[in-house]
C-alpha cells in the first residue's frame, strides 16, 4: 500500500463536517457536527477527521485525475 504525506494550508480546519438529520413533524433538520477537514496545500484534496459512533476516523479525499 502506498502512502503519501500531503501538507495542509492551515493548522485550523478549513471545513466542518456535519450529518443532517430530519426532525419529525417539521420541515427543519438538525445539523450535527461529526468532524473537521483541512484543505491540502495543492488544493486537490483534503484530510477529514471524523467521529462516527464513538470512533475517530481519518479520511483523505483527492480530486480525480482525468484519464
Amino acid at each position: 500500500m502506498m502512502t503519501t504525506q500531503i501538507e495542509t494550508l492551515s493548522k485550523r480546519p478549513t471545513h466542518t463536517a456535519y450529518i443532517v438529520k430530519a426532525k419529525d413533524g417539521t420541515d427543519k433538520s438538525d445539523w450535527i457536527k461529526v468532524g473537521a477537514a483541512w484543505e491540502h496545500s495543492d488544493q486537490a484534496g483534503m484530510n477529514l477527521s471524523l467521529t462516527i459512533l464513538g470512533q475517530n476516523v481519518s479520511v483523505i479525499i483527492r480530486r480525480n485525475k482525468s484519464k
